[in-house]
């Protein structure tokens, strides 16, 4: 048997993004329901790029496309918190990138969730992998991890 990572903590990334809980997202449980973090990942990525390219991603000859996503969960979290965000590259590829994201609780040190997010560029009518836009390229660079 494997050890277990440690929980990823606030200095694992690079950036922070608020996030507001809505009372829809809790379940029945009580907590903030397992499929809604992805909601959270796609909105704290590209609300990322469009405040750092200044520009409408949608426009860009190459639009993002998701390939891959993972969701870990340490602890819950639900409405009302105001939670954080915390996203930094993993790798930035020819025509990918690769986010790691952190869900943050108010005042916690430690994620209550981490997940991966991977983004591929492709031609937005033919859907051919195109390399990732210059503006969005600038604009994640600063977000890059020191290799491993």
């Amino acid at each position: 048997m494997s050890e277990r990572a440690p929980i990823p903590t606030r200095a694992d990334f690079r950036l922070f993004r608020p996030m507001p809980t809505r009372w829809m997202d809790n379940d029945v449980y009580g907590h903030v329901n397992n499929v809604v973090y992805y909601s959270y990942f796609d909105t704290a990525v590209n609300g990322y790029l469009i405040d750092a390219t200044g520009t409408d991603i949608r426009q860009l000859p190459a639009i993002g496309v998701v390939a891959e996503t993972k969701c870990q969960y340490f602890e819950s979290v639900s409405f009302p918190d105001l939670l954080e965000v915390g996203l930094a590259v993993e790798r930035l590829g020819r025509s990918s990138i690769v986010y790691q994201l952190g869900i943050f609780a108010p005042g916690k040190s430690t994620a209550a969730a981490v997940g991966r997010f991977v983004h591929v560029y492709v031609d937005s009518a033919q859907r051919g992998t195109l390399p990732v836009p210059e503006p969005i390229r600038t604009a994640v660079t600063p977000l890059l991890l020191a290799p491993r």
